[in-house]
């Protein structure tokens, strides 16, 4: 029985992926993450729906470490339920069949692994301490674009070294700011920061 044969090719597949994943999470390319934080302000509770993904692993580490683990352990309980078929029976079950049971049985291991794994992993921590301390610092522009009147998504390290995701719209209402950018944040309204680009600023040695 070999992994490349079609009743196995479900767990083919996601090996791949996994492999996929776990690059680029290795070097760093793609920082996704599933925040659970709930708006005070916010008039329907997330309770339930966060309770569960809490129990699934989810929030505990990013999302695209979770969907490592929980790729391999699919990949591998695939095999094994279809090796297992094969010696039992003398035949493997359709791929289908034998993907949902391993896709059953990967998801709560995948929970129950995420609580080791996200004490291992570093955290971000978001309310060390107050947002008026982020202004001065050197901040990066994670996704969408920075324009008047329409903020995009940065992340900012504050005095510890601890990461917040903040949004950010230009100072200057002719400048825009696209992802990868590096900024400086100048002042904030509310819950938006206003920034100037790197390069425009002149200044002594950064916080940062």
């Amino acid at each position: 029985m070999t992994l490349l044969e079609p009743y196995n090719m479900p767990f083919a597949i996601a090996l791949g992926l996994m492999l996929v994943l776990f690059v680029i999470q290795l070097l760093g390319f793609l920082d996704i993450d599933l925040d659970l934080d709930t708006d005070a302000d916010a008039e329907i509770s997330a309770g339930p729906i966060e309770g569960l993904l809490t129990l699934l692993g989810l929030g505990r580490i990013p999302l695209t470490v979770w969907l490592v683990i929980f790729l391999l352990l699919f990949a591998g309980i695939g095999v094994g339920v279809q090796e297992f078929a094969a010696n039992l029976t003398g035949g493997p079950l359709d791929a289908w069949l034998a993907g949902l049971i391993a896709a059953g049985a990967a998801v709560p291991v995948t929970g129950v692994l995420a609580r080791p794994v996200g004490r291992i992993l570093p955290q971000d921590e978001t309310t060390a301490v107050s947002t008026e301390t982020l202004l001065g610092r050197r901040a990066r522009i994670t996704e969408g674009v920075a324009r008047n009147g329409s903020p995009a998504r940065a992340q900012v390290r504050d005095v510890h070294g601890q990461s917040h995701y903040v949004m950010v719209e230009p100072h200057e209402e002719a400048s825009e700011f696209h992802a990868g950018d590096e900024i400086i944040l100048v002042r904030r309204e509310s819950n938006t920061f206003f920034a100037t680009a790197l390069a425009e600023r002149r200044l002594s040695p950064l916080k940062n």
